[in-house]
């Protein structure tokens, strides 16, 4: 999906970039990210390691409840818990997407839910996470960016 020159602005993370994750969608409510593994993405069993899917489910829920359709505008929070369970292996070079989705969210508090599989579908992780709004950052049209 190609996102609009506003929202590919309020994408942008050093983080991803270390990791090399790419947003493929993004709209109210939910967030798709992409990662495909190198070997720098590896543990010393050799497949990918646990934390990269750890750092994709905790970005597609964070990004999930963080849209903001108001250009040179960005919304912002930190997560406070992310609870995950692994079910299968990443494999290199076999991309990694995760989808993340809000189940709920208040002033100042969201929830989310999300899932992260290979590209034949299998499911690696999934997980659910809470993230608080950072400072003007709750309501739709953010802060400047």
């Amino acid at each position: 999906m190609d996102l609009p020159e506003h929202i590919r602005a309020q994408a942008l993370s050093p983080f991803h970039d270390l990791l090399g994750i790419t947003m493929l969608s993004w709209e109210d409510g939910l967030a798709r990210l992409v990662c495909t593994p190198g070997p720098q993405h590896a543990n010393r069993s050799g497949i990918v390691h646990g934390g990269v899917m750890l750092a994709l489910l905790d970005q597609a829920n964070a990004f999930a409840g963080l849209y903001c359709p108001t250009p040179g505008r960005t919304r912002l929070a930190v997560t406070l818990d992310l609870d995950t369970r692994f079910t299968g292996q990443g494999q290199m070079g076999a991309r990694l997407i995760a989808e993340g989705k809000v189940v709920t969210a208040g002033r100042n508090i969201f929830f989310a839910r999300g899932e992260v599989r290979d590209d034949a579908g299998t499911l690696i992780a999934f997980g659910a996470s809470t993230h608080r709004y950072r400072s003007g950052s709750h309501a739709p049209e953010g802060v400047p960016l």
